[in-house]
């Protein structure tokens, strides 16, 4: 009977699994905390290897957001002929805004023109002056955001040619270079982040190393009894997972005193062009997504660097 309880009380495979897990973990912690100088250090020197492709993306995502948000620099202003009536440029304001390639198409009269110069420029009492309105009726175009630059350009030159436009004028000059910009800076950061992450890998797997070497006689002893591989990578494991976290916390803490520090410059360089703030917070996808890049090249860093040494080590 006694046999029979005993055999009953044992844990089944699941809760020796976790069990197991629990224990590795706790031994893993309780290492990093011996050398709280050496850890720290490490977590350190990985999280200013992730903060650097980190603070580039959020740089360049606050940059497109920049042009994206310049719509207004990409307007058509099309200039209506004196002989073209408020009636025929209402047509046509509803031929363009129905038309593919185009997302909006506003007339503005020659009276709102007039009215909106006087308000902005400074010189109502000079044009008050004048008999005549000498300004001409304007349709401003916006052109669909998903167009390529050619297509824009294409799209200038055909409402450039209407019979009732007298002139067009398109200035995105300074738009396609701030894109061509971005597109030079997405693909360094893409580079800097492979670079980067074999950095990562090395300092965790060096590490990682040196933890293996440090306990070298303590894997003999576990092999002796019957230990498997499995169970003695266990521990390194989670010490790479741990080291990643740290670093994915510290690379966070990093990109967010860097963007307090660089808010009030971006601030007044977004107030010169108009635009919204240069310098965000963090979203909870970036962050999510920095711990997700730390544990996984934590975990690979480990994993690789324990698969390559372990087999090396047998009992003598």
């Amino acid at each position: 009977m006694s046999a029979t309880r005993r055999v009953a009380t044992q844990p089944g495979f699941g809760a020796r699994f976790a069990l197991d897990h629990v224990r590795a973990l706790s031994a893993t912690l309780e290492q990093l905390g011996r050398r709280p100088f050496g850890t720290l250090l490490t977590a350190f020197v990985i999280g200013i290897t992730l903060a650097l492709p980190m603070g580039l993306h959020v740089l360049t995502s606050q940059l497109d957001s920049l042009g994206g948000g310049a719509d207004a620099a990409a307007r058509v202003s099309l200039f209506l002929k004196d002989t073209t009536s408020p009636e025929a440029g209402q047509q046509l304001v509803r031929r363009l805004a129905a038309r593919s390639g185009i997302s909006e198409a506003r007339y503005i009269s020659r009276e709102q023109a007039l009215s909106e110069f006087k308000t902005h420029s400074g010189f109502g009492e000079a044009l008050d002056l004048l008999k005549d309105n000498p300004l001409p009726a304007v349709i401003m175009v916006t052109p669909d955001r998903r167009q390529t630059p050619a297509q824009a350009d294409a799209l200038f030159k055909e409402l450039g040619s209407l019979p009732e436009i007298d002139s067009a004028k398109l200035d995105q000059q300074w738009l396609q270079r701030l894109y061509a910009i971005i597109a030079l800076v997405q693909r360094g950061v893409l580079l800097v982040a492979g670079l980067l992450v074999l950095a990562v890998l090395v300092v965790i797997g060096n590490t990682i190393r040196l933890d293996i070497v440090s306990r070298r006689e303590e894997i003999v002893v576990l092999k002796l009894i019957g230990a498997s591989n499995a169970f003695i990578r266990r521990p390194f494991l989670y010490a790479g997972l741990a080291y990643g976290l740290s670093g994915g916390l510290l690379a966070c803490m990093l990109v967010i005193a860097a963007g307090l520090a660089l808010a009030e410059p971006a601030a007044t360089l977004a107030g010169l062009y108009g635009m919204p703030t240069l310098i965000g917070g963090l979203s909870f996808e970036s962050i999510a997504a920095v711990f997700a890049a730390g544990a996984l090249l934590g975990w690979s860093g480990a994993f690789w660097t324990v698969s390559r040494h372990l087999s090396a080590i047998e009992p003598g």
